[in-house]
């Protein structure tokens, strides 16, 4: 039988909410209403010092049925460069790994490899730049890592691109893009910024933002899901990520939009 599993991504800018208020066990209530196996996070840890969560690892652990995957490099963050992911208590984490990312300001992406009913599964937590040309650049490292064989791959997290047929090629054709609807700005939403890539091994069943009155007010960003089955694969083998941070063949170059119109 499939094993449906339901994947979230939050962007929950520091926990800070569209009233100004930094109330991070209202950022918790409203991932424990997503019914997620897998939630992974953006904006989770301080910008600037040693980058201190606004989450508690302690309200995590008693007040949810979550797990943070191990991706910290210090005692005082939850993830990496402020993405985290959490993992319900049923699934076990293999592997983690931080892939750094290109841009104009530090950036990297973690992935964080599970076991499901259905066999492996490798999960990506990103937040992309502001920029098109950088975006791209970021996808295609992200891409890069994931080696040959990224079928029993979802990448999640807020891509930051405002258009629907635009930005997001280095994923094509590996990957089924989804946008589960408009996410961004919680108090009036009108861009669906945070999406969900599909490697071909994962079917799309359902998707969704959450839209209810506490995730209206916690984060500038709404949580989206997307519920997905992963068909049973008792040999897969997930790969690991590849040193390269970009593909040998990638050439910027390529993509039919000039850089300059990029920054439209």
């Amino acid at each position: 039988m499939d094993k449906r599993l339901r994947l979230a991504s939050y962007n929950i800018q520091k926990a800070v909410g569209v009233d100004f208020r930094r109330d991070p066990m209202r950022v918790l209530d409203v991932v424990n209403t997503l019914g997620a196996d897998v939630v992974a996070l953006q904006e989770v840890d301080k910008r600037f010092g040693e980058r201190r969560s606004v989450l508690c690892r302690e309200y995590i652990e008693t007040e949810t049925d979550f797990r943070i995957a191990p991706l910290s490099q210090n005692e005082v963050s939850l993830g990496w460069h402020g993405n985290a992911v959490l993992v319900h208590r049923d699934l076990e984490i293999n592997d983690t790994f931080h892939l750094d990312l290109p841009g104009l300001e530090p950036r990297g992406a973690v992935r964080v490899d599970i076991e499901t009913g259905a066999g492996p599964l490798s999960l990506v937590g990103a937040h992309l730049g502001l920029v098109r040309y950088y975006r791209r650049l970021q996808l295609a490292t992200i891409r890069a890592y994931m080696g040959d064989a990224p079928e029993r791959v979802a990448v999640l997290g807020d891509f930051n691109e405002w258009s629907a047929d635009r930005g997001l090629e280095p994923l094509a054709p590996d990957f089924d893009v989804i946008s589960p609807g408009k996410s961004f700005h919680a108090a009036r939403p009108v861009a669906g910024l945070d999406r969900v890539a599909l490697g071909r091994d994962l079917e799309l069943v359902d998707a969704g933002v959450e839209e209810g009155p506490l995730a209206s007010r916690a984060s500038d960003h709404l949580p989206v899901w997307a519920d997905v089955t992963l068909a049973p694969h008792p040999d897969a083998v997930l790969q690991k990520p590849r040193e390269a941070a970009l593909p040998v063949a990638f050439d910027p170059s390529a993509f039919r939009f000039a850089r300059e119109r990029d920054l439209d």
